[in-house]
C-alpha cells in the first residue's frame, strides 16, 4: 500500500510526463519547412540585404527604414511576446515587418504564411493584434482632436493652397471591399453589387486625415453614416472647438468655417455642397467648381492610401471587427508615414491627384430639412466667390 505522499509523488510524475508527451505532440505539428525560419524565412534571409538598399527596404515595407525603427520603437514593448521551453517567440521587428508587409501588398495571410514559414493562425493573430497595438497607441497621436488653433491652421491652408475660405476640411466616404460576413444578409451589400465597409473621413489641404469613421454597412448612404457618426453628432452639437465666424478675405463679410462635400451630404451651415441640376447661371457654376476645387482633397487623398496601402486593391478577408482595425491602422500609418517620410509622398500626390475640371452634372436636389441659413452661408461663399476679391483668374475657363 502506497502512502499519501508517495501517491501524490506518483501524481505529480505522471502530470510532468502528461506534460512532456502533450508538448512533444504539439511539436510534432510544426511542419519541417516552418522550422527554418530562423534560416529560410523571409524574415531572416531578405531583411538583412534590404536593410542594404533604401530604394528596396521602401519598396517592401512602402516607408523608409528611419519610419520603420520610429515606429517600431513606439510599439516594441507591446508587441514583445515571452519565449517558451520549448519556442522561440517571434521578435517585435519581424512582428511588424510581417503585419506591413500584409498591409503594402495585399498578399493573401497563406503566402505571407508560406515565405515567413510561419503558420497561417500565427499570421492572422500577428496582423490583428499588430493593427490593434498601433491603433491603441498611436491613435491619439496622429488623429488628434482638434483644437481652436489647429481649425484655423487647416483654414488657412485650406485658401492657401485651393482658395476656399473658412474651410476646416474635405468629406467623403470610400467603399472597402470585404469578403461577405457570415450570416450578415444584405447589411454589407452596396450599390456596387459587392460587400463593403464605408471610411468615412475628413481630410486637411494637405491630405492628412483629421477624423475618420470606420465600419459602417456598405448598404448605408454617404449622408447617412454621417450624420450617426461621432464626427457628424459634434458637428451638429457644436462641440469641436470650431471658431467663430471670420470675415472672409479681403471683405467685411462673416461667415461660419465649413467642411466641403458631394452631393451626397446635406447642406449644413456647417457642410457646404454643391448647388444641384445641370441648367446652372454662371455664379453657381462657379460655386460648384470652387467647391469641387476643394472637395477634391479627399479623394486625392484615398487615392494616396490606396497607392500606400494595396490592400485595398484586393476583397479583405477577415472577421468585420478585424477589417476595422485594419483600415484604420492604414489611416494612422498614412498619417505617420507622411510626418517622417515626406518627401515619399510627392510621387504618389502627383500621381493621384483628379483633375480639376469636375464634371458638374445631375446632382440631386437636397432634402427638406435643410435650413435657411445653410442656403444663406451657401450664397455668402457663392457672392464671394463671383467678387472681385474672391474669384479667381482661371475659374471662367474651368466652367
Amino acid at each position: 500500500m502506497f502512502t499519501d505522499t508517495e501517491l501524490a509523488i506518483v501524481a505529480i510524475i505522471l502530470d510532468d510526463e502528461e506534460q512532456e508527451l502533450h508538448q512533444a505532440k504539439k511539436r510534432k505539428w510544426v511542419h519541417e519547412a516552418w522550422k527554418k525560419r530562423g534560416t529560410e524565412g523571409e524574415f531572416a534571409t531578405l531583411y538583412k540585404e534590404l536593410v542594404d538598399d533604401a530604394t528596396k527596404f521602401f519598396e517592401y515595407f512602402r516607408m523608409s527604414e528611419n519610419c520603420f525603427n520610429i515606429l517600431l520603437k513606439k510599439i516594441e514593448i507591446k508587441l514583445r511576446k515571452q519565449d517558451t521551453h520549448w519556442r522561440k517567440a517571434i521578435s517585435p521587428r519581424e512582428r511588424l515587418a510581417v503585419c506591413l508587409r500584409y498591409l503594402a501588398t495585399g498578399d493573401s495571410l497563406k503566402t505571407i504564411s508560406f515565405s515567413y514559414r510561419l503558420g497561417h493562425a500565427t499570421v492572422q493573430k500577428i496582423v490583428v493584434d499588430t493593427c490593434r497595438i498601433i491603433t491603441e497607441n498611436l491613435m491619439s497621436e496622429m488623429l488628434p482632436n482638434p483644437t481652436e488653433e489647429m481649425w484655423k491652421s487647416i483654414a488657412d491652408n485650406f485658401y492657401m493652397l485651393w482658395n476656399f475660405p473658412n474651410c476646416l476640411g474635405a468629406l467623403d466616404g470610400k467603399h472597402i471591399s470585404i469578403q461577405a460576413p457570415h450570416n450578415s444578409g444584405s447589411l454589407f451589400f452596396n450599390y456596387k453589387k459587392t460587400f463593403s465597409v464605408v471610411l468615412l473621413a475628413l481630410v486637411d489641404a494637405n491630405y492628412n486625415f483629421i477624423a475618420v469613421d470606420v465600419g459602417a454597412y456598405g448598404k448605408n448612404s454617404d449622408g447617412g453614416i454621417f450624420a450617426n457618426s461621432s464626427l457628424g453628432k459634434a458637428l451638429q452639437q457644436n462641440s469641436l472647438s470650431i471658431p467663430q465666424n471670420a470675415a472672409l478675405p479681403n471683405t467685411a463679410t462673416e461667415a461660419p468655417f465649413v467642411i466641403v462635400g458631394d452631393e451626397a451630404f446635406p447642406l449644413k451651415t456647417y457642410l457646404m455642397r454643391p448647388y444641384p441640376g445641370k441648367d446652372l447661371d454662371g455664379p453657381k457654376r462657379i460655386f460648384n467648381y470652387r467647391l469641387c476645387r476643394a472637395r477634391r482633397i479627399v479623394e486625392n487623398a484615398f487615392g494616396i492610401l490606396t497607392q500606400k496601402f494595396r490592400i485595398y486593391n484586393r476583397r479583405i478577408q477577415a472577421k468585420a471587427e478585424n477589417v476595422d482595425y485594419v483600415i484604420l491602422t492604414t489611416c494612422i500609418l498614412h498619417n505617420f508615414i507622411k510626418k517622417i517620410d515626406t518627401n515619399t509622398y510627392k510621387h504618389d500626390i502627383t500621381s493621384t491627384t483628379v483633375a480639376e475640371e469636375t464634371k458638374l452634372e445631375k446632382l440631386p436636389m437636397q432634402g427638406g430639412n435643410t435650413t435657411r441659413d445653410a442656403f444663406r452661408v451657401r450664397e455668402l461663399f457663392k457672392d464671394f466667390f463671383n467678387s472681385e476679391a474672391g474669384s479667381v483668374p482661371w475659374q471662367n475657363d474651368r466652367i
